[in-house]
């Protein structure tokens, strides 16, 4: 089996819009950016031989304010971009409108993907910068790392670690691995 890094999208691998102190997703390519040492911290963890997934919830497509083709188009820039191996998205809406298990908090995104890439959970990470990322992480079994932006949201439960940015995350994953 092998060991993944769980990567949420918005605020790990690109920046994100902040308004009111919370993070909004890009609605567009030309809003989609890819923040600065991410592509080289991809590039360290893949080369160490970690599966790289992007989990993320998508809730706007369900909300009906964004197409779920303008998400696929951004996905596909970002396989382009990055060595990810596997994306994984729930576009349910959220807000107690849907009763489904992919959405984070709850762990079935990386779930699936561990079931179809042959993933030891027990030896994987999920990142991320919010607390449904870090909550996610902790129901699937995997060790979690949050990137602390500050955000205006409170965490449900605390993170194994806390880094300031991907690059950092992937460091501290390599010096875990070698212990």
């Amino acid at each position: 089996m092998k060991s993944a890094v769980f990567l949420d999208r918005d605020g790990v691998i690109n920046r994100a819009l902040t308004r009111d102190g919370r993070p909004y997703p890009p609605s567009c390519l030309a809003e989609f950016e890819i923040l600065p040492g991410v592509a080289e911290a991809c590039a360290k963890l893949k080369q160490a031989g970690y599966l790289l997934v992007v989990a993320t919830n998508q809730p706007d497509v369900g909300r009906g304010t964004m197409k779920q083709e303008m998400v696929e188009a951004i996905h596909a820039d970002l396989c382009r971009r990055l060595p990810i191996d596997r994306v994984e998205v729930c576009y349910h809406p959220g807000r107690e409108a849907s009763e489904c298990d992919c959405r984070k908090p709850k762990p079935g995104m990386l779930l699936r993907a561990a079931r179809a890439l042959s993933i030891d959970l027990a030896r994987s990470f999920m990142v991320g910068d919010r607390w449904r990322d870090i909550d996610c992480g902790h129901a699937a079994g995997v060790t979690t790392i949050l990137i602390d932006y500050g955000y205006a949201e409170s965490l449900r439960n605390m993170p194994h670690h806390r880094v300031s940015s991907l690059a950092e995350a992937a460091n501290l994953i390599l010096d875990l691995a070698a212990e």
